[in-house]
This record gives C-alpha cells, structure tokens and sequence, in this order.
C-alpha cells in the first residue's frame, strides 16, 4: 500500500481525515439555524473512540521537539538572612555551598538531568557534562518530588 511506504505522510492524511469528519458530523447534528451545540442549552456529548480502535499517534515526537525549556546551571546555594541580602553592593562576595571543583547541577525547568564541569568556550562559559541522569532515574526523582 501506498500508506506503509510513506508512515508521516498517512499519519498527517488520517489526522486530517479525522478533522473533516468531525466537521461534517458536528454540520449534520447542528440545527438548520446553525447556533446549536453547548451554548443553546444542549448538554455537551461524550468525545467518541478514534476510528482506529483508541491508538493514539505516540509515535510522533517531531511534535514536542521545539518546544522551548529552561537551561540553568547551579553553582551552589546559600541561606542568608535579608539584612545581608540588603547589604550587598557592587564587589559583595556571597559565600555558597558548592565547594570549588565539585560538579555543578544541570536542570531542565528545575529539575536535575545532569552535572557537568565549568569549561571556557571562545570567551564563554560552558559546561561539560560529567555525569548524565538516566531516564527512569529522572523519572523516579519527579515522581518522589
């Protein structure tokens, strides 16, 4: 068949298949005057199975990847009483945690993913990763979190 040959091509055709259906559908139950539906007072219907016996398309990451997350590295923390934090001036050394040399923290919108050394790239500060957490580890460290 023409759609085993190209995967991406039949998974986008279905899917817009699969809106038209629902148009005509929601056209065919509208009434004549076209202001059907929840607002008129009707009560709202059940979403109904998908065609293809409720197998969602998981395959499709492509759809996730450029969705934008926030980087940081942690180079340590500190507690410090607000008096301090109001002291502070231009030339302040604030102390932290972190000892010089230890791996610092990567998160990914917070949480860890991995730890890495400072390295200078063309006047830039990186980071090269050391240590890179494991997938089912992540997943254990959120669902404890």
């Amino acid at each position: 068949m023409a759609s085993e040959d190209k995967p991406d091509e039949a998974a986008a055709d279905d899917g817009m298949a699969d809106w038209a259906e629902a148009l005509l559908e929601q056209k065919a139950t509208e009434p004549g005057d076209g202001h059907g539906g929840v607002l008129a007072g009707e009560a709202p219907k059940p979403f109904s199975s998908m065609p293809s016996g409720g197998d969602a398309p998981i395959h499709d990451i492509n759809m996730v990847l450029d969705i934008p997350v926030q980087l940081s590295v942690e180079l340590g923390r500190t507690k410090v009483p607000i008096k301090h934090i109001l002291q502070l001036g231009q030339g302040s050394v604030v102390e932290l945690d972190a000892l010089a040399g230890e791996p610092m923290d990567v998160l990914v919108n917070g949480y860890l993913i991995a730890q890495g050394e400072v390295v200078v790239v063309n006047d830039k500060f990186g980071i090269r990763l050391t240590d890179v957490v494991t997938p089912s580890e992540r997943l254990r460290r959120v669902s404890k979190g």
